[in-house]
């Protein structure tokens, strides 16, 4: 009869205080894990939305960090009007008495008499084209607002890594989902190939006439409930494998590697476990930090303006250019703002509340996180109990399995005691197998909690 571990493999547990080092799994095991991981990633349709989220954050940035280059623009203007404001010049008025007596000396004639001219304020057929060279001198909003774009572009990269981190969780913990309903399939091919092979004793006792047949009916019930939960693991493994290729955006019937190997699985000290390297944390610190900029930033705003500004272009009537419409100005402008209500004391006491808002959050974040990396870490202490208590079950069925099929065979025994031997022993080779992966999955869970595992730095 096939010993138990060619189905469980034995796994020592050690009763002591380690420091914590996820993850933690069996180097076999760990490679894949990793190598999936790094596919998924990769690969996966939320991270890659994240990265061009985080691409459009840079682009912001670059583009408030332009805003101290000076800009360089084209200005065209052409205007044409007709009556509106006029000035008159009385030019007839002044001169015409001179050239009156101009003539009275030289002849009637000699000098035309001039007509007053009437000017009008609104140009016709008129033209001012330019190139302007326009740069910030003095723009606090400028400064305030860089900070906060290389703030926000921080936020946007430990939003990345947080969702890294759900997704390495959610890889682990599926990709050991799977190989519990894989071995589970292995455990009720057995428990089917011991009872074909009781079905096969009885019924050559009923042969030779010293069998009975209800043992057989027995051993036929029992294959079938065994197919029955079989086909149920199968199905379950199919439905966790299409999710597991889902996360690593891959097609979803392909197939998952399984390694195994016995590696010790370490006590976790409570005394290694915090909260310190979570990205939340981190984010919320900069949500902080950008509302204290708006704070600075809207009680700066009766600082001074000052813009500098070069044109060079061409302006005159009826589309003339030539060297008397040539023209450059050279200016400064400043802006200092007096009064504008109680428009930016309220915006003071808005960005003031919404720090203490943001603080707030910030602390409620920190309890919530506190708490949730307890309660995993408990979970781990349940299933690693669970765990070892299995192996102890595991043990018993095990040794308790091999007396009575002695004894079946020997005749001390009846074949409802083997029946019951049995189910123990594929009910505790599955409770040692469901526990040491639900141990996983819940270190797999308190490494997400702890923010243990080494996501790839963001550039």
């Amino acid at each position: 009869m096939n010993n138990i571990a060619t189905f469980i493999p034995w796994r020592k547990v050690w009763v002591g205080l380690f420091f914590i080092v996820l993850p933690f799994s069996n180097k076999a095991q760990e490679s894949v894990l990793d190598a999936y991981i790094k596919e998924g990633l990769e690969s996966n349709i939320l991270i890659q939305k994240s990265h061009l989220s985080l691409e459009n954050a840079i682009y912001a940035l670059r583009s408030a960090r332009h805003n101290y280059i000076p800009t360089l623009n084209f200005e065209g203007l052409y205007t044409t009007a007709e009556g509106g404001r006029s000035y008159e010049i009385p030019v007839g008025d002044y001169l015409n008495p001179l050239l009156n007596t101009v003539n009275d000396f030289l002849g009637p004639g000699t000098v035309v008499p001039l007509e007053n001219e009437r000017i009008n304020f609104l140009p016709k057929n008129y033209y001012d084209a330019k190139v302007r060279l326009s740069v910030p001198i003095l723009n606090m909003d400028i400064i305030h607002n860089n900070r906060i774009h290389e703030k926000q572009l921080t936020v946007n990269k430990h939003e990345i890594e947080i969702f890294s981190r759900e997704l390495v969780k959610e890889i682990k913990t599926t990709y050991y989902q799977y190989l519990t309903a894989t071995k589970a399939i292995e455990i009720y091919d057995y428990t089917i190939e011991l009872a074909q092979e009781s079905k096969r004793i009885n019924e050559r006792l009923v042969d030779v006439g010293t069998g009975v047949y209800a043992y057989v009916l027995r051993a036929e019930t029992e294959i079938e409930q065994a197919k029955s939960k079989r086909r149920a693991a199968e199905l379950q493994a199919q439905t966790i494998r299409m999710y597991f290729n889902a996360l690593l955006n891959r097609e979803l019937d392909a197939e998952i590697i399984i390694e195994e190997s016995d590696e010790i699985i370490p006590i976790i000290d409570k005394s290694t476990i915090s909260i310190a390297g979570r990205e939340e944390l981190m984010s919320l610190e900069q949500a902080i930090a950008i509302r204290e900029d708006l704070v600075r930033m809207n009680k700066q705003i009766y600082l001074p303006r000052l813009n500098g500004f070069v044109d060079l272009g061409s302006q005159a009537e009826e589309m003339r250019f030539d060297k008397e419409s040539l023209y450059y100005m050279v200016g400064l402008q400043l802006t200092i703002p007096i009064f504008n209500g109680t428009k930016n004391n309220i915006a003071v006491k808005r960005s003031v509340n919404e720090v203490e808002m943001a603080k707030l959050h910030k602390e409620d974040v920190t309890q919530k996180l506190k708490v949730a990396v307890n309660k995993s870490y408990n979970e781990v202490l349940i299933h690693q109990s669970n765990y070892e208590a299995s192996l102890k079950q595991l043990e018993m069925a095990q040794t308790y399995h091999r007396l009575i099929d002695k004894g079946y065979a020997s005749g001390v025994n009846t074949y409802i005691e083997t029946v019951d031997a049995r189910t123990q022993l594929s009910t505790a080779k599955i409770a040692v197998n469901l526990n040491y992966y639900q141990l996983l999955e819940a270190l797999a869970k308190l490494e997400r909690e702890t923010a243990a595992y080494p996501i790839p730095v963001i550039q």
